[in-house]
C-alpha cells in the first residue's frame, strides 16, 4: 500500500487570495479595489534628498511624534534616576 502523501497531489486551482482576478462576492464588478495605490507617492517623499532622516520626512506630524518619543525617554531616565536615589537613601526611624 505504501505511505500517502499528506497533501493533495492535483492543483488546487488559483489561489482564493492572491491569484484570482475576479472581485470577492459582495463587491460590484466596478469597484476593483478599496482604495488608491499610495506606494508610488510615498516613495517619491521617502527617497527626496532633502537630507532629512527618514523617520522625519513626512513633516510636522512625524516631527512632533519624534519630539514626544524624546521627551518621554529623557523624562523616563530622569524619574528612574531620581526614583533609584530615593531607594538608596537610608531610613531614619
Amino acid at each position: 500500500q505504501g505511505l500517502k502523501p499528506l497533501v493533495p497531489t492535483e492543483s488546487p486551482g488559483p489561489d482564493p487570495v492572491f491569484g484570482t482576478s475576479k472581485p470577492p462576492p459582495g463587491l460590484p464588478a466596478s469597484d476593483n479595489f478599496l482604495y488608491t495605490n499610495k506606494v508610488p507617492d510615498l516613495q517619491k517623499i521617502f527617497q527626496r534628498p532633502d537630507g532629512l532622516p527618514i523617520h522625519l520626512k513626512r513633516g510636522y506630524p512625524d516631527r512632533m511624534l519624534y519630539r514626544t518619543t524624546m521627551a518621554l525617554t529623557i523624562g523616563g531616565t530622569f524619574y528612574c534616576l531620581v526614583a533609584l536615589y530615593i531607594a538608596s537613601q537610608p531610613k531614619n526611624k
